[in-house]
């Protein structure tokens, strides 16, 4: 079992951090929540407040106001069915909507896999 996580705070104009922590506190919408190493996945709205994280004994601080806190473990069988599910969706579709809808599910797919695999050769697990 994996004993960090790793944090991603992203904004719509960059990546703002990307770094192995112990735990992550933030502000719900319905109150705070915090998240350690193999939690559950996991989805909430974030309110205002301050986001923080620890990284051994230092805790780093971020405020925030909106957005959404997502926790996931990737399970590489279902990303390989996905994956496969979504070519065979993409070469039928009869549309633009349904290639479009076709092609983001391969890339989720295809972005899981990646994921995996490279945090399985850097020796780390996904979160």
């Amino acid at each position: 079992m994996a004993s960090k996580l790793l944090l991603e705070i992203v904004t719509p104009d960059r990546k703002v951090l990307s770094q192995e922590v112990d735990y992550v506190g933030a502000p719900g919408i319905e109150g705070e929540f915090g998240i350690m190493a193999n939690h559950i996945p996991f989805l909430s709205a974030l309110g205002v407040g301050n986001l923080y994280f620890k990284e051994g004994s230092k805790t780093h601080y971020i405020f925030v106001s909106g957005g959404f806190a997502e926790a996931v473990e990737i399970d590489i069988a279902r990303a390989q069915k996905a994956q496969e599910k979504a070519k065979a969706r993409l070469a039928k579709a009869q549309d633009r909507i349904e290639s479009a809808r076709a092609q983001a599910a391969l890339q989720r797919a295809l972005a899981r896999l990646t994921c995996k695999d490279a945090a399985q050769k850097a020796g780390t697990t996904t979160h």
